[in-house]
């Protein structure tokens, strides 16, 4: 050092070398960097805030920390990539940004990963809609939450600000979105275990296994790498609403395998084969005829199911529930939850089946039937529904009977019983037969008062003349309303009025009774033969008049033949006239 010109350094020539000379020779042993080219540097120092990069520069640049989140385990010596913003700005100092320089060339490096499905790292930055953002070489990716574990995630927030490996799964060019996944990665590795642990599955066989999800049909459990189902049916003998009563997430249980495909991967696993059948252990002494208890589980229109111990029903069918005949659903009689006593009507114990009633805790109505109901007393009943020929009406659960149509009434001729009555009305009847073999009553209405037509007998009588109005008109005649609400029928020929029209409906008019039959409640009338009788008993009587004056101008003639009548002539007249007078 002493032989150094310090002179000669400050005036700018060193062994006459100038100081341009000297900064021109300094620079070119610096890399050849231009603003906006992308680089490598080399990292100098990382702290919380900045992180310091050597790009062979005359100078270092500084790059703030939050770029670097994605990577975490980021240390001195690590090579980057950072894009040059400026080679030196006002102050002279070096811009960089790793940011920048990851996007210039992420779209192209996101491709490459996956065509080459290569395993990346990205950072989770925060949640959105469905699933997680991750950071991806400075692209934001989307993670599905499916995606994240093979596990359901409950709590998504634990992965925010964690780096993970991913894998990318889709990428839209158009709107260049890219999809990644953790999950895949965790399947890529589980799919070797799980071929291993299926292929080592056995039926009957019992494991241990961790509640992994529950679902309405069953529940997924976890055997260490491979997943099962257990139905909802062989969670529990009884019956199961809600597989969450049974069981609960991440609780270790022990099931057995009932069946598997080694193809598909479907275990089908059951947790109630691991304990005895309900039925081997129902009591021993139970026969039929016995009454028992128990909760209706299941209602459906042809009968309700009652569970009588945990995984032991009997079906009461809906027949047996009433001791009426009639078509009813199972709802109208019970509902679910309710708690019943019934009578067990059959057992098998090797079919695992059993038959219940609850109308046999009542008295069979038709066992005292006559005492109850005899031939002649009265009663009322409810109508039920028609037929062409009667009414069925119930005199009370169970009971039935019909009362035919023509047991409605003595005097009107009824066409169908809706016209009489109507569904649900109440009707008095008195009881006319029992059939208790067919659980049939057969009733009636028009019993409930005396046969009218034992006085119309005496007041119809065929001759008698009585005012009527036409109700109806037929084509063979009309209808013709009485009094004592008794009806008649007149055919059109007698229908004629005296000035050679015909009668019309809704007339009121005399009308004579020509037929009258008390068996077949027939009265047959006549509007012209109340005038043509009249004439015809007219004319009768002029003739009647007319005669006497014929046999007093004939009376000498008449005398001339007596005188020249012979004794046997006399007898034979006498004879003549007693024939005349018995004929009469």
């Amino acid at each position: 050092m002493q032989d150094f010109n310090w002179d000669e350094f400050e005036n700018g020539t060193v062994a006459n070398v100038s100081r341009e000379e000297l900064d021109k020779a300094y620079d070119e042993t610096l890399n050849k960097v231009a603003d906006h080219q992308v680089v490598e540097g080399k990292v100098v120092s990382v702290d919380k805030k900045e992180v310091i990069v050597n790009i062979g520069y005359k100078s270092d640049g500084i790059i703030p920390a939050t770029e670097f989140r994605y990577n975490p385990d980021l240390k001195s010596g690590d090579v980057v990539e950072v894009y040059v913003e400026s080679v030196e700005d006002k102050s002279g100092k070096l811009i960089l940004s790793h940011k920048k320089a990851r996007l210039s060339q992420a779209w192209d490096r996101v491709n490459q990963a996956l065509d080459e499905q290569q395993i990346i790292q990205g950072f989770i930055k925060c949640r959105t809609k469905g699933g997680m953002i991750v950071d991806v070489f400075g692209i934001e990716a989307f993670l599905p939450g499916s995606q994240i574990d093979v596990h359901p995630i409950r709590d998504y927030d634990q992965f925010v600000g964690k780096t993970m490996e991913f894998k990318v799964v889709k990428i839209n060019q158009e709107f260049r979105n890219v999809v990644v996944s953790h999950k895949a990665l965790i399947e890529q590795e589980l799919e070797a275990q799980k071929q291993e642990i299926i292929s080592r599955l056995e039926k009957g066989q019992i494991l241990e296994g961790t509640v992994k999800n529950i679902t309405s049909y069953g529940v997924f459990v976890d055997l260490g790498g491979v997943d099962g189902l257990i139905h909802i049916t062989d969670l529990s003998w009884g019956r199961v609403d809600d597989p969450k009563k049974v069981v609960e997430l991440d609780q270790k249980i022990n099931v057995v395998i009932l069946d598997f495909d080694e193809e598909k991967k479907r275990i089908a696993l059951g947790l109630k084969q691991l304990t005895p059948h309900p039925w081997d252990a129902l009591d021993a002494n139970l026969k039929v005829g016995d009454h028992i208890k128990g909760k209706v589980v299941v209602i459906a229109d042809y009968g309700a199911f009652v569970e009588v111990q945990p995984g032991v029903e009997g079906l009461i069918h809906v027949s047996e529930m009433s001791w009426s005949q009639h078509l009813r659903s199972a709802q109208e009689f019970l509902k679910v939850g309710d708690e019943v006593e019934a009578v067990i009507l059959t057992l098998d114990r090797e079919e695992r089946k059993m038959s219940l009633g609850i109308k046999q805790l009542k008295e069979d109505p038709w066992e005292a039937i006559e005492v109850k109901y005899p031939v002649g007393s009265k009663h009322s009943a409810k109508v039920r529904n028609f037929t062409n020929f009667g009414v069925f009406v119930e005199l009370e659960e169970g009971v039935d009977g019909l009362i035919h149509i023509s047991d409605l009434s003595w005097t009107k001729k009824v066409k169908h019983p809706s016209e009489f009555t109507k569904v649900g009305e109440p009707i008095d009847v008195v009881v006319l037969d029992i059939d208790k073999e067919n659980r049939r009553l057969s009733l009636g209405h028009k019993q409930l008062e005396d046969n009218p037509w034992d006085v119309f007998e005496g007041k119809y009588t065929v001759g008698s003349v009585h005012t009527g109005k036409i109700t109806e008109m037929l084509e063979k005649g009309a209808v013709v309303a009485l009094e004592e609400n008794v009806e008649g029928f007149a055919t059109p020929k007698h229908l004629q009025k005296e000035d050679g029209t015909q009668a019309q409906l809704g007339e009121e008019l005399d009308f004579k009774v020509i037929e009258f039959n008390k068996d077949s409640k027939r009265i047959i009338l006549s509007h012209s033969r109340t005038f043509e009788d009249a004439q015809r008993d007219e004319k009768r009587a002029a003739r009647k008049a007319a005669a006497p004056r014929q046999k007093k101008e004939e009376a000498p003639k008449i005398e001339n033949v007596a005188a020249s009548t012979t004794l046997g002539d006399l007898d034979v007249l006498a004879n003549l006239k007693a024939q005349m007078e018995k004929g009469e």
